[in-house]
């Protein structure tokens, strides 16, 4: 088998229009707010023993005093908007920034965290309304699908199996989530697309490191409870001691993957040019840089302007770090993810000259 190189041809992100700070909350549920202390999200990031324990846990601190633990702004579906309208937007910008026609896509690959259908994911339903003829995946490894997909197109096209895939993953909390619940204060929906395919010898994915997280099962599961206008529906919620398996198990993951993918590329940390961590906290940048032993300045952070948003968190960390110019061609990027009850994943590229769908959702949003 040829070593082809092979990585992302194109790069694409898609928000809901809505936007909702935390005077939102502040004004909706004042009770709630005086109590948050209580509640699910001070319960999932809170200290384990009265002092910090481990590095999770002294880089959380700062925020401890918030109720919205250092979340600032999330966007939240409108109505009429779905994961599917999301995905389709994506997926829209990526294929034009790549400059590729419907026919030059032989394979579609669909993240959906929070579908709009129960039973199915959201692959059929997308290159129906892309009007693709290629087949398609669901796949799925909670807020790792993104990262894992992209290793697996990228497997796939240096087989020589496709030439050019689709890969969107999309995240719509706000349909797993009840906005009672504190835990929703700091999550939020959106979508994120790229192409994979040959590259410029050198360039493109050069290794990735996958370990299952199966000691972080149960920190989430899922409930039938009313909704506030008192139908019933499933929603996700945390489980007992989730802080402390969260924060006694972070180290191990970044360590075991980041170090992993970077023996197997053949560098040495230290070799890295940029660092693109999923964010799920406001902290996690810092606490991964701590570890790692490496500059934060060498990393980005879009948690405050997004909050959590599931699989597109290092998506859109990447996406952001390209358009600032923090990313160059040529250099070596590490991107790492993690996914609850599912897997932990690092992936070390050399970046090519990867197209960037459009910016204008900032434009298109407004403030609820």
């Amino acid at each position: 088998m040829k070593n082809y190189p092979v990585g992302i041809r194109s790069l694409a992100l898609n928000f809901p229009r809505n936007i909702r700070t935390n005077d939102y909350y502040r004004q909706k549920y004042p009770e709630l707010v005086s109590r948050s202390e209580q509640k699910s999200l001070a319960r999932l990031f809170s200290l384990t023993d009265s002092t910090p324990s481990n590095e999770f846990e002294q880089e959380m601190m700062p925020y401890l005093a918030d109720p919205f633990r250092g979340a600032v702004e999330r966007r939240i579906l409108a109505p009429g908007e779905t994961s599917l309208t999301l995905e389709y937007g994506a997926a829209r910008e990526a294929l034009e920034a790549a400059k590729l026609a419907i026919e030059d896509i032989d394979l579609a690959i669909v993240t959906s965290f929070g579908t709009d259908e129960v039973v199915a994911g959201n692959a059929a339903f997308l290159v129906n309304e892309l009007g693709l003829h290629c087949p398609a995946w669901n796949l799925n490894s909670m807020c790792s699908s993104g990262i894992v997909a992209m290793q697996t197109a990228s497997t796939l096209v240096r087989a020589g199996e496709y030439r050019n895939i689709l890969v969107v993953t999309s995240c719509a909390y706000s349909r797993l989530l009840d906005e009672r619940d504190t835990l929703s204060w700091i999550t939020g929906d959106s979508a994120a697309a790229f192409v994979i395919s040959e590259l410029k010898p050198q360039q493109g994915i050069l290794s990735s490191k996958i370990v299952h997280s199966a000691e972080t099962c149960g920190i989430f599961h899922s409930e039938i409870a009313e909704d506030v206008q008192g139908n019933l529906r499933l929603f996700m919620k945390t489980g007992k001691g989730a802080n402390r398996v969260i924060s006694n198990t972070a180290t191990d993951f970044v360590l075991r993957c980041c170090e992993g993918a970077a023996t197997a590329a053949k560098v040495a940390i230290g070799e890295i040019d940029f660092f693109i961590f999923n964010t799920p906290t406001a902290w996690f940048t810092k606490f991964a840089a701590r570890v790692l032993g490496i500059n934060p300045e060498r990393t980005i952070n879009l948690y405050p302007q997004y909050g959590n948003i599931g699989p597109v968190l290092p998506l859109a960390n990447l996406y952001h770090a390209a358009l600032s110019g923090k990313i160059h061609e040529n250099d070596l990027v590490l991107i790492y993810s993690f996914g609850a009850s599912a897997n932990a994943t690092a992936t070390v590229m050399r970046w090519g000259d990867v197209a960037l769908g459009t910016a204008d959702f900032f434009e298109k949003s407004s403030i609820r």
